[in-house]
């Protein structure tokens, strides 16, 4: 219970911190120091394919994009990927995060209750503070996955990333790209259960491809005014986002 209780703290802290580094994204020359040249060298391939692509946590969220309307991101996209990847989000049931506030610590707080009940997990957060790793908990250690691991992964999926771009004429972002990687480690590892926290919103956010008979229960955390713009532009349309991932017949929790 104290790891639990620590590694609730850990992410409490993270989202204030997070919250500010949001802010400092949106300014050239100080978001450099997020800059992913600080990961491990092992990964230099890896980080340099992802900072080629069109990253929305640095350069803003468009008007609307998380609505479910023809001004939200495309599914399809990312839907086509997966398939192209054989479809990993099937192969495991997952725990579905989505809310303004208190996300991270939410995904935190379930994952390690079911790590302490002897259950293999994933957990996929976002974004990070030091390293891309913290966005992904894999197995029963409850550690970021390892630079070998995730750089083995990218290696092996490289061409299908690379053939998957092709089909979508490069409008494949960051977060759909590193979305796919995380579903795919989560079912070559053959996880018991992953928590999902949705980056934006949730009705379009890319994690947001997890079927009726994939999803365990959707939690839905406090609604705020954050991302009003790309949200719809009022607390109502915000919350019609993040309710998105409730699907039929699947339990969900208020918290």
């Amino acid at each position: 219970m104290n790891r639990v209780l620590t590694q609730f703290s850990i992410f409490t802290l993270r989202e204030t911190i997070v919250s500010a580094a949001n802010k400092i994204f949106s300014n050239p020359r100080l978001n450099r120091c997020f800059s992913s040249r600080s990961e491990d060298p092992e990964m230099e391939e890896f980080t340099d394919y992802l900072d080629n692509l069109k990253n929305y946590e640095k350069s803003g969220v468009p008007k609307g994009a998380g609505t479910d309307s023809e001004d939200g991101f495309d599914l399809g996209r990312v839907r086509r990927l997966m398939e192209l990847l054989g479809n990993p989000q099937s192969k495991f049931k997952a725990v579905h995060i989505a809310g303004t506030k208190g996300k991270g610590s939410t995904a935190a707080f379930l994952s390690n209750i079911l790590l302490a009940e002897g259950y293999s997990i994933g957990c996929y957060t976002s974004p990070h503070i030091q390293t891309i790793r913290e966005r992904i908990l894999v197995g029963r250690s409850g550690e970021p996955v390892s630079a070998k691991a995730l750089n083995s992964l990218f290696q092996r999926i490289k061409n299908i990333l690379d053939r998957a771009m092709e089909l979508e004429n490069g409008c494949l972002s960051h977060f759909e790209v590193f979305t796919a990687i995380a579903f795919s480690l989560f079912a070559q590892e053959k996880v018991d259960i992953a928590v999902i926290e949705a980056g934006l919103g949730g009705a379009r956010d890319a994690t947001n491809i997890i079927s009726s008979s994939g999803l365990a229960v959707s939690v839905i955390t406090t609604i705020g005014s954050e991302h009003l713009a790309a949200l719809g532009g009022s607390m109502e349309s915000i919350a019609i986002a993040k309710s998105g991932i409730i699907k039929h017949g699947r339990p969900v929790r208020w918290c």
